[in-house]
Order: C-alpha cells, then structure tokens, then sequence
C-alpha cells in the first residue's frame, strides 16, 4: 500500500458504513486492508478504487465527482449549458433543447451532461457515422489524446479506473451494452433497423438519451427510439435549432449560445457576406434581351425564377468566383493555405463551377451524392483526402457536406444556389466556422468570408438569421412551424422533365463594387467586458476589447460598398483542359437527356439492338454517346480529332448541343414509330 494510512474508525466514515460490516468486509478480503500486530490499516487511494469498482452502474453518474463548475478547461458555453440542463432536470423537466453554434464544443457538452443528471445508462445518438465516431473518441477512457475527460480535467484519473465504460452497438452485444455506462450509436443503425437493437432492449435500459444534431429527430426513426424508452430524460443538442422541412423539434429550449458571442470569444470564425453587386446585367429570356440596373436586380432578386437564373448563369459564376478567389488571397498573406468550398445546384452545375477555379489556377475537385452510391464514396473519398492534405485549393459540394465535417483551414464559402430556407443555408456557412487557431478572436487566421451574388437574394436569409440571434420569439415559431411553399406545378403534376438549358440566361454584367456585412448581429454588453477580462488575464491592454467589439458591431451600420475584385487570369493550357472536359462531360449528359426524352432506359439495347441505327453499342447510353459525338463531329472542326480543336471550337461544340439534341429525339422517335 501507498499510503496515507488510516484507521478502522477513519475507514469506515471514509467509506460511510459502521465498523460492523467494516470488520467483517475487511475479514472476507473485499475491502483492501494490512494487518499490523491486533489491528486493520487502510490505503485512502485503495479505498477509493474499491469504492469505485463497487459501485452500482446506476448510481455511478449520480457519485462521481466531476470538475465543471470551476473548470477552466470547460468553455463558458459547455459549461453554462451543463448548468442550466442540470437545474431543468432538477425542476422535474423530461426533453431539453440545447443550441450551441458549430465549433464551441457540443461533444463536449455531451460528454459532461450525464455527472449528475443520468441515474443509469446514458444513450448517445448520433445522425450519422462521422459524428457517432467523434463522440466514441471523446468519451474513451482509453483514448488518453482525445477523450474530453482526460484532456478538460473533468475527471481525476482515480476516478476513471473503472468507468465510464464506452460503447458502440457494431463493437458488442447486448451483454456489453450491459456492462457500459454509455452507448454510443448512429440512428441509422438504432432506429431505422428496428428489429435488430430496439426490441432487445428493456424499456428501462437507458435513464438519459442525447441526441447531436436534434434537428434530425422530428424523423420518424428516431421518434421510435424516444418511444422506446418513455421514462428516460432527453437532451436535444443542436447547432441549427430548426429542420430544414421546419418541422418543430420537442423540447424546452434551456439554453442557447449566441453565435456573436462565439465569434467575438474565439470559439469561431469571424465572417463577413459579400454580394456581388453588378451596376449592369444583361439576360435574355424567352428569345427577348432585357438590361437591368443595380435597382433592377435587387427588385427581382425576390422571384424565383430570376434568382435561379442568376444561380446558373456563367456571367454571375464568374463574379462570384473572382470575388472569392480575391477573399481566399485575402487570408493566404499569413502563410496558411486557407481554402474554399463552393456550393452548387447540381453536378453539372458543379462541374462548370470547377472549370471556372481551374482555368484560373486553383486545384478544385467535386463530391457529391448521386445513385451510384458506391462509385461516389471511392471518390468522395479520394477528394476528402486530397483536400486534408492541402493538395486542393477548393471544393464544390452537391448535398454532400453536412454535420460532422470539420476542417478548419474551409474559409471561404462561395455559394453558387439560392436557398430557399435559413436552415441549409446556417448548415452550409457552418463549413467554414471552426477556427484555425483556438480562443484567439483577434488571430488573422481566424476570419472567414462568404461569398455570393446579390441576385440570388441570401441577403435575404441573413436578416432572418439576425432575427433569430437578437431572439425574435415571433421568428422562432415561424421558422419551427411554418410551412414551405408548394412545389411547382409542373413537379407535383409529373410533368417536369430534364433538359440542357435554363430558360434565363444572364449574357453579361458589369460588376465593380460588393455589397459587405458583417455575418453576426449586434451583441450583449458584457461581451466587452469579459474580452477586456481575458485580455487582460493574458496580460494585455483591456482596452483592445472596445477595439474589437466596435468592428464586429459594423452591421448595426447596414452593408458597406467596397470595390470588387479585378478578374483573375485564365491560363490558356488550362482553359483548353478544361473546355475539352466540359464537352466530354456535356456529351454524356446530353445522351441521358436524349434517353430520357425518347423513354429509354440507359442499360436497354433498343437503340443498338431493334431501331437498326447501325451502331456498334452494348446498351442504350453508350450508343447515345457515340451518336451525339458523331453529331458534333459533323458540326465542328472540320473532320480533325478533338486534340487538335481550339478552346473556341469546343466552346461551339457546346452551344451545338441543343440542336443536336432536339434532331436526335425526332430520329429516334421516328425509328420507334417505324
């Protein structure tokens, strides 16, 4: 033994039983004891592990002593939101509402919530495997470099000789589920399989459910899994307090973050909203030019159709990726190689947006979701990798990056799409939220910029978002339980079908000046205050405090105009690249146009087989590809191969395709008819 000795007497308050059953433990060697000459001696750490081990499983976040009230290594947010949940909970409250915004610590919120509130197991559920994996890492026992315990001083590591106990529902059975303190799972494998885990387990099993990212649990699995489990307490932790379909999430908000006060202490990016604002723009719509002033465009930002049309046109692109490129150089000058993520309508969308960062020097690759599901991940995943590693400049994403994805160096977002509600938009700015250096709001790499066009009309989304910072309580309920306009008629009757072009087509703009806003609202007053304390804990001028807050209060001024960016150079080797790609690409996707207009189905033989083209194809779509690359063979460069073409005849190729499209739809239609 180690020592401090004691005595029976002390042991036995020590250890809160009478020296009755003290004796008599002590007599059946379950109680850690050393007999000197007529009397028992006791180690004060042996008895703490014993009492430790001893335990019931039930009571063991109810009896260990947790450091989080006066925990420095806690943010103020985890630790104010472990607080207010634990005095709900004691009011006799059963479904709380967390709302911390993306980089302040939610796995750490989780990982304390349980000391003192769970009276049994606890059920951690995660949307997906990203998350479920980073919350097992921090409430690891084992894991001494990421587990939040270790690393935050939560516990002492007396206190973590037998438990918490971590696990997950694919590294056990129930027997280990038994023996765990918590079990950490992704809804898709408890909920949405529900005859494998749900029923096997006791209604009773789990006293304390949280759910990370809670904006997903108005769904029907995980409502399965709440039901499962009636009696238990449930914490809903979120970064977006609201569904994107605005289904209302259950719950009593106890505690919210303001993303002011995150930005302004350091635990995220400070960002600003630039719109391309252009003096003159030029669309044709319909076969009929009109030109429209600055005034003109923020009129018709509101119509859908014309937002959309601005989204897709490559004028507006352009602008929005010199703007952007000028951003990310920006933020380059300290020596970080900071990076951009962009946001588009579809894939090929994507693909055209990546042309435009390529021809100008930027290395930019896409990921996306599409139905060959396992083709995407292989090379979703070799895109993630050359992003982490820095090979990348940018990355374009289709429904792809979503909660979980976490890469500090995203600081620059350029968004290519209107969205149509705050939650997809909040979700898709949180991309770029997780600084670079932690808690230092005043580092150079801790800024990030937003970058879009002001036709889209985000503008308009960002005022909501400053609604609901400045807690407009009317604003809550409408976002919570509104309702989104029905689709277009032509979706809900069947009738919309794919096509190669937009109606709209932006032909030119003249843009010199962005419109910029700070992204974050007015703030607190003791914002300043407790900047002016920290600062002057680290041992500088309080008075930098007042410095800071009044330029993260710009907004409260409305946007300022600045002069937008000069146009970034395409570089010739790279544009032909890229103009060959896109025809390639526009090739293949002019074929399932094709197919899909005549009624055939990609994998078929009708078109090789029975309309007696006289192709050489194993299915539809190849002979689709080879029939519109014999048409546009026919149409441009005049016999030569496409390696001998200028970026101008693929350009033309391009524009060709329409045509081609519309004569090989009669051609094969009438061969059915034959």
């Amino acid at each position: 033994m180690n020592g401090p000795w004691i005595g029976t007497d002390q042991a036995a308050d020590y250890l809160g039983i009478g020296r009755t059953k003290l004796y008599e433990l002590t007599r059946e060697g379950r109680i850690p004891a050393r007999r000197l000459g007529k009397k028992w001696m006791y180690d004060r750490e042996e008895l703490a592990a014993w009492m430790q081990a001893s335990r019931r499983l039930e009571d063991f976040f109810q009896t260990t002593s947790a450091n989080i009230e006066v925990n420095p290594g806690l943010r103020e947010p985890q630790r104010d939101a472990y607080l207010q949940a634990a005095a709900y909970f004691q009011r006799g409250g059963r479904k709380a509402l967390i709302q911390i915004p993306v980089g302040c610590g939610k796995s750490g919120v989780a990982a304390i919530l349980p000391f003192g509130i769970a009276k049994g197991r606890v059920l951690v559920v995660a949307p997906n495997l990203t998350i479920k994996e980073e919350l097992y890492r921090a409430f690891d026992i084992t894991n001494r470099q990421k587990c939040f315990w270790w690393q935050r001083g939560v516990l002492a590591p007396r206190d973590m000789t037998h438990g918490p106990y971590v696990c997950t529902l694919d590294t056990g059975n129930l027997s280990v589920c038994d023996k765990s303190h918590i079990v950490v799972t992704n809804i898709q494998q408890l909920g949405t399989n529900t005859d494998k885990w749900l029923p096997r387990f006791p209604t009773d099993f789990f006293d304390l459910i949280i759910v990370d990212e809670a904006h997903h649990s108005a769904a029907a699995s995980w409502q399965r899994v709440f039901g499962r489990f009636p009696a238990a307490k449930v914490v809903n932790l979120t970064a977006t307090p609201f569904r994107t379909d605005r289904q209302e999430i259950e719950g009593e908000l106890v505690f919210r973050y303001p993303f002011k006060s995150a930005s302004i202490k350091g635990y995220v990016k400070k960002l600003k909203a630039s719109y391309a604002a252009p003096t003159e723009l030029t669309f044709t719509m319909a076969g009929e030019e009109q030109t429209l002033s600055l005034e003109d465009v923020l009129e018709m930002k509101e119509e859908t159709w014309f937002s959309r049309g601005v989204a897709l046109s490559e004028p507006c692109n352009v602008s929005i990726v010199d703007n952007s490129l000028e951003k990310l150089e920006q933020l380059r000058q300290t020596g970080t190689k900071h990076q951009l993520i962009a946001v588009a309508c579809s894939i090929n969308h994507a693909r055209q947006i990546r042309s435009l960062y390529r021809e100008r020097g930027y290395e930019t690759a896409i990921v996306h979701s599409s139905p060959d599901k396992q083709a995407d991940e292989k090379a979703n995943e070799e895109v993630m990798g050359d992003l982490y590693s820095g090979v990348l400049d940018c990355i374009v994403q289709v429904q792809m990056l979503g909660e979980g994805f976490d890469h500090p160096k995203l600081s620059v977002a350029a968004i290519f799409r209107p969205f149509r509600s705050l939650a997809p938009y909040i979700q898709f700015v949180g991309r770029i939220l997780r600084v670079v250096v932690q808690n230092d709001p005043m580092h150079p790499d801790n800024y990030g910029h937003i970058v879009t066009h002001v036709g889209m009309n985000l503008d308009e989304l960002l005022k909501q978002f400053k609604l609901f910072e400045n807690d407009d309580q009317k604003f809550w309920e409408e976002v919570t339980a509104g309702k989104d306009p029905d689709p277009p008629a032509e979706v809900l009757e069947g009738d919309a079908r794919m096509k190669l072009h937009e109606d709209m087509a932006v032909e030119s703009e003249i843009v010199e000046q962005l419109f910029e806003e700070d992204f974050t609202t007015a703030e607190d007053a003791d914002i300043q205050l407790d900047l002016e304390k920290k600062l002057e804990s680290l041992g500088l001028d309080p008075r930098l405090a007042q410095q800071v807050v009044r330029q993260s209060r710009s907004d409260t001024l409305g946007p300022a105009l600045v002069h937008a960016a000069q146009p970034f150079s395409k570089i010739p080797a790279r544009q032909w690249n890229e103009a060959r790609k896109r025809l390639d690409e526009e090739v293949r996707r002019t074929a399932k146009v094709l197919l899909n207009r005549v009624g055939l189905e990609p994998g078929g033989v009708e078109i090789p087989r029975r309309l007696k083209t006289e192709i050489g194809a194993r299915n539809n779509f190849i002979a689709a590809v080879i029939m519109v690359n014999q048409a546009v063979a026919r149409k441009v460069g005049g016999g030569r191969k496409r390696p001998e073409w200028s970026v101008e005849e693929f350009t033309a190729a391009m524009e060709e395709l329409h045509g081609i499209l519309n004569d090989l739809v009669r051609q094969i239609k009438k061969a059915q008819n034959a």
